[in-house]
């Protein structure tokens, strides 16, 4: 069986903590999209973590962890990741690395950054980890296979071709270095002999592992609002953040995917740049910046203050539906435990029209919050066990926000701890 867990929203909902859950129970765990440009946080027994390539299941050793086809493949990353992990006291994890999976280049992180520094005020808030030129590669045809790292003859000769192209867009259009060959094809053959030892076709793994019966996890990088086809765009990644991409970037049939789980916090974070029309602003967002997650609101990969608001309604139902949820998981609920009273955004009002439908980007600017307005807690609810023991209020304010995002909410986090999770049954 394949399970998918994905986000309902613009990414940081918290679902490494229920990918690392939810590990316990599975053979495999595939990422399958994405690369090193957004963080999954993880507390256990060894510790704290922020994790970018590496799959949320790498502190079991029961599992093997994969990077699908589709995954953005930063070696140098991947690498110093392993190294910490294990340094940190984990035992060395399984891990298998797909030959079909492209390869970051050094040039894609260097594009990156001048690009943003050209747009200056009209960037996209890129964490310059080097996506877009690297998926804009990709399609191109220009990019580099880890199959391809193995082949001298089509290495140099491909290797050859890319830097005239991208030498010319360096010195034209940056005014900067040109790439050295040399100094390119040497880092090339040291990566390759780092990604060595993991390279497999992991697509055959995971048929065959599916053949056998296994549980197989695909975990999904940021959320439904930043996939390029459905999301705010352009304010979005490179790659689809969808459960059915899933069965692309892992290279598995669709049908194998039974079960997709979406992760939505219980109020509303982005990092980057993009409409968010649930916003707060001053004193009442530091605030809720401040309390919020696990150490406050800021992104685990660039360490940015996260954008924070009331709970999106209207996003989070498209969200689920975009993403065929079968079921969500409500996190980050601890934190709102000071408010005497909670928003939620019900509606948009566009051009004088209330609507609970989300927008296309170009009128998603000038949508306005609908709100309604619920009574708060007022208490500490970490450290409960069971759903029933939660507040009355907030039980309602989870049974409201199931009702309007119309997805069963199945399980609900008050804590950043593993074990923090308290199981619900739906009232859909």
């Amino acid at each position: 069986m394949v399970r998918a867990i994905v986000g309902a929203n613009w990414g940081d909902e918290g679902k490494g903590k229920i990918t690392d859950m939810l590990a316990e129970t599975s053979d495999i765990v595939v990422r399958f999209q994405g690369g090193a440009n957004a963080g999954h946080t993880i507390i256990n027994d060894y510790g704290r973590f922020s994790l970018h390539l590496m799959p949320s299941g790498i502190f079991y050793r029961h599992t093997t962890c994969v990077l699908g086809n589709g995954v953005a493949l930063d070696i140098r990353k991947f690498v110093e990741e392993l190294q910490a992990i294990v340094a940190a006291g984990v035992p060395e994890p399984r891990i298998l690395v797909s030959d079909r999976a492209q390869v970051m280049m050094p040039y894609h992180k260097a594009l990156d950054a001048y690009e943003e520094a050209r747009l200056a005020g009209k960037s996209y808030g890129s964490t310059k980890s080097g996506i877009a030129p690297f998926f804009s590669d990709k399609y191109a045809k220009i990019g580099l296979q880890v199959a391809e790292l193995f082949d001298e003859t089509v290495l140099t000769e491909r290797l050859r071709k890319v830097i005239e192209i991208k030498n010319a867009l360096l010195e034209g259009l940056y005014h900067a270095e040109p790439l050295s060959y040399d100094v390119l094809l040497a880092e090339l053959h040291a990566q390759r002999d780092l990604i060595a030892p993991f390279v497999a076709d992991t697509s055959r793994f995971l048929r065959e592992a599916l053949r056998k019966g296994k549980t197989v996890l695909l975990e999904g990088q940021l959320g439904t609002m930043k996939d390029p086809d459905h999301g705010i765009y352009p304010m979005v990644t490179s790659s689809s953040t969808l459960a059915a991409y899933g069965a692309v970037g892992a290279g598995i049939p669709p049908y194998e995917i039974k079960d997709i789980i979406a992760v939505t916090k219980a109020y509303s974070s982005a990092v980057g740049a993009g409409d968010f029309v649930s916003e707060l602003f001053g004193e009442e967002a530091e605030e809720l910046r401040r309390r919020g997650g696990d150490k406050g609101e800021y992104g685990a990969t660039t360490g940015r203050p996260r954008r924070v608001g009331w709970y999106d309604a209207v996003a989070s139902k498209y969200g689920c539906q975009l993403q065929g949820a079968t079921e969500a998981v409500l996190t980050v609920l601890d934190p709102l435990g000071y408010l005497p009273e909670l928003k939620v955004c019900v509606g948009y009002e566009i051009d004088g029209e209330i609507t609970t439908d989300f927008p296309v980007t170009t009128k998603l600017n000038r949508a306005k919050p609908v709100y309604e307005t619920l009574p708060g807690w007022q208490c500490d609810i970490r450290g409960i066990k069971s759903y029933e023991a939660l507040p009355e209020n907030c039980r309602s304010y989870i049974d409201f926000i199931e009702k309007h995002i119309e997805t069963p909410i199945t399980m609900v986090s008050n804590g950043p701890e593993r074990e923090a999770i308290l199981h619900r049954t739906p009232k859909l």
